[in-house]
């Protein structure tokens, strides 16, 4: 009897999603700036990325390999990152969106042993005080998207299913860190005549749709594809950095 496919995207279109998102917003920070198409799109980028991580945590055999390598990774883009942010090898008032995902990584390590080894009622408690201890630690470290880009990887591990109430978790939760937390610059639509104000990062709740559209397929997964897409990452900002030296000369 032939087995049947699950349906859905796969892990593997969703990392080429997430990394075209990504090329798309920093092509747009960095070479052209008039087009906000590139960086509203872009918002989708990170819950993707979130999503992905919080899934590979669950998925993961080796989780302190799993940390170090995002540690390995989160140094060695530190220089590309600083030179797209701040056009020198030294940036400290940023961090690249890395440290961001080994906090997130840490924090729910930490929930993990907490919530194997108390009662129900301390484990709630000390899983909330570790959830704040990772948004304030985001903060302090100055990293991506801050403590809301820490919470966004937590809000797919605290609601990771496809029950009604895992839906209505993320929506509201990405909403509320996205649309209302890290703001930013708003737009107007106009529709059926009348006129909205968007805030462009809650475009990012907008991530939601192909990600409720996984069904836990990995796809294509050789080990040579894993290294790239962690090292897209400084990559790409080389070669954007270096084009815009270019193109600015």
């Amino acid at each position: 009897m032939q087995q049947s496919v699950p349906s859905g995207l796969s892990a593997f279109s969703f990392r080429v999603l997430a990394m075209a998102l990504m090329l798309c917003d920093h092509t747009w920070a960095l070479l052209l700036p008039g087009q906000w198409w590139l960086t509203c799109i872009g918002r989708l980028a990170f819950p993707i990325f979130a999503f992905l991580l919080a899934e590979g945590f669950f998925y993961t055999h080796d989780r302190r390999r799993y940390c170090l390598r995002m540690l390995f990774w989160a140094v060695v883009t530190e220089i590309p990152f600083n030179f797209m942010m701040g056009s020198s090898p030294l940036y400290p008032f940023h961090q690249n969106v890395l440290w961001t995902f080994l906090i997130a990584l840490l924090t729910m390590a930490a929930l993990e042993k907490v919530r194997s080894s108390f009662r129900p009622l301390p484990a709630l408690l000390l899983c909330a005080l570790l959830t704040a201890a990772g948004y304030v630690l985001g903060y302090l470290a100055m990293v991506d998207y801050y403590g809301e880009g820490v919470l966004t990887v937590l809000v797919f591990y605290f609601f990771r299913g496809r029950r009604w109430w895992d839906f209505l978790g993320q929506f509201l939760c990405l909403n509320i860190l996205h649309a209302v937390m890290l703001g930013g610059y708003f737009f107007t639509i106009t529709l059926f005549g009348h006129e909205f104000e968007i805030v462009q990062q809650g475009l990012a709740v907008l991530a939601l749709v192909p990600i409720w559209l996984y069904r836990g397929r990995q796809g294509y997964h050789a080990r040579w594809f894993q290294r790239f897409c962690y090292a897209f990452y400084p990559l790409h900002m080389l070669a954007l950095y270096a084009i815009y030296q270019i193109v600015s000369a």
